[in-house]
């Protein structure tokens, strides 16, 4: 009864999360947290840095992957050690994959890509989880693979979900203009599309589309996420690990395929973009891990256990640490700045 009471809270806590999150992070007022003056200028104004919601909801998403991937792993008897190193291996790995492929395909210095990271770590997950369990010494290493990547897959699929909420807020991985005529298109999308108010967001500054009904591609990937990891978190908690890794995979990949057609940004040269070919070579590469590597179970799946985990003090302290990091790395806007000044409320003296 426990699987199902944790898969149930974790499909209510996501749904009032996305419910604000599509409700209220287009509009202007859900883009900056704060802006912090680093220098004076003239008329007793201050240049300031912004922080965003952006980096604050990345952080966030960061921040509940690693938990569900360390109350997965936890919960099928991997150690906390294992867990920790795998974990480590994959979340800078990932940092630095979003920020690289962005430069090579969109020519970009300041923004960052999900598909690029997601691609990266895909890829060099099922070695990084072999190579951590060999090094260490554990016997049947390549039977750990399957297991953690399941759970890995399930993290990311859930973070991305939340994730995507960031997108809404900055404004960016927006969708094609609905325009007035009467197509499917335009009559499927136009109860539920995003209007996005404020100059500074990027769908404003790139594409003058402020104002203007979009398809809400960024809300259709957090549904689409989100409902597929939780099927999946399903599936790995009565040890179908190969049916949770290749259904989080084969939709996650081809729903960015899909997505990809209904987005109005730069992704690069061509009609078939170079995400849409990362994401074809993810799904190939994932069905051929599924049929390929054992699904072999650890020990029954302990949930106890892995809240346990959960709780541990190094694990709770590490999880902050890497959430400060991730706010001020995604969060410090570059592309925005900002004029402040501070005045006396001589009422209130």
């Amino acid at each position: 009864m426990e699987k199902e009471l944790f898969v149930l809270s974790l499909a209510a806590i996501s749904g009032i999360v996305l419910y604000f999150g599509f409700k209220h992070l287009p509009n202007e007022r859900w883009q900056f947290i704060a802006s912090f003056p680093i220098s004076k200028s003239e008329n007793d104004l201050w240049k300031g840095i912004n922080l965003t919601y952006y980096g604050l909801i990345i952080a966030c998403a960061q921040a509940f992957a690693i938990a569900i991937f360390i109350t997965l792993t936890g919960s099928i008897g991997v150690s906390l050690a294992m867990i920790a190193l795998v974990g480590f291996v994959l979340v800078c790995s990932c940092v630095l994959a979003a920020k690289m492929f962005a430069r090579i395909v969109e020519k970009k210095k300041h923004t960052f890509t999900v598909g690029g990271a997601s691609f990266l770590g895909i890829l060099i997950a099922p070695a990084a989880i072999f190579a951590v369990y060999k090094i260490s010494g554990v016997h049947d290493a390549f039977n750990f693979i399957l297991p953690v990547l399941a759970a890995a897959s399930i993290s990311y699929t859930l973070g991305e979900g939340i994730g995507r909420l960031a997108c809404i807020s900055f404004g960016c991985c927006y969708g094609k203009p609905l325009k007035c005529s009467e197509t499917v298109m335009n009559r499927l999308f136009s109860r539920y599309a995003f209007i996005f108010s404020g100059k500074t967001k990027k769908i404003s500054y790139e594409a003058k589309l402020d104002g203007h009904k979009v398809i809400p591609v960024q809300a259709m990937t957090s549904i689409v996420f989100i409902v597929s990891g939780i099927v999946a978190t399903y599936f790995f908690l009565v040890s179908r690990y190969g049916l949770a890794f290749g259904l989080t995979m084969l939709i996650t990949q081809l729903w960015r395929i899909v997505s990809e057609t209904m987005r109005a940004d730069y992704r690069g040269q061509g009609n078939f973009s170079f995400y849409q070919i990362m994401a074809l070579l993810n799904c190939s590469y994932s069905l051929l891990l599924s049929a390929l590597l054992p699904e072999h179970t650890l020990e029954a799946v302990n949930l106890l256990k892995g809240f346990q985990y959960l709780w541990n003090p190094a694990v709770i302290l590490s999880v902050q640490v890497l959430w400060f990091v991730m706010v001020v790395y995604f969060g410090k806007s570059t592309v925005t700045g900002s004029k402040i000044k501070f005045h006396i409320n001589r009422e209130l003296i």
